[in-house]
């Protein structure tokens, strides 16, 4: 049995229960990002949505709801990433509401 698929499953789950917020519309935009969108990513935007989910909620609110953008070019990405497809009429589908 490989060491390589138990590694993957845990880090899945660690980033879907830190994509969890408690925040509900940083839940929407979050969750469903991660579920539907991550796996296709590279490893360089895979890495700005580990190091986004830890920041603060506060900043991840401001940033998602584009009241601000992040100063980190990566982080500003990500988050332009997970905006357009919250925005993205192709994936009403995924939608929760």
């Amino acid at each position: 049995m490989s060491e390589q698929p138990s590694r993957d499953t845990a880090q899945r789950k660690r980033l879907y229960w830190h994509s969890r917020r408690g925040m509900w519309e940083l839940d929407l935009l979050l969750i469903p990002f991660l579920e539907h969108r991550y796996d296709a990513l590279d490893e360089t935007d895979q890495a700005a949505f580990r190091t986004l989910i830890d920041e603060e909620d506060q900043d991840l609110f401001a940033w998602l709801m584009r009241r601000e953008w992040p100063e980190a070019p990566a982080i500003r990405r990500i988050v332009k990433m997970i905006v357009e497809y919250a925005e993205d009429a192709d994936n009403a589908v995924h939608r929760p509401v």
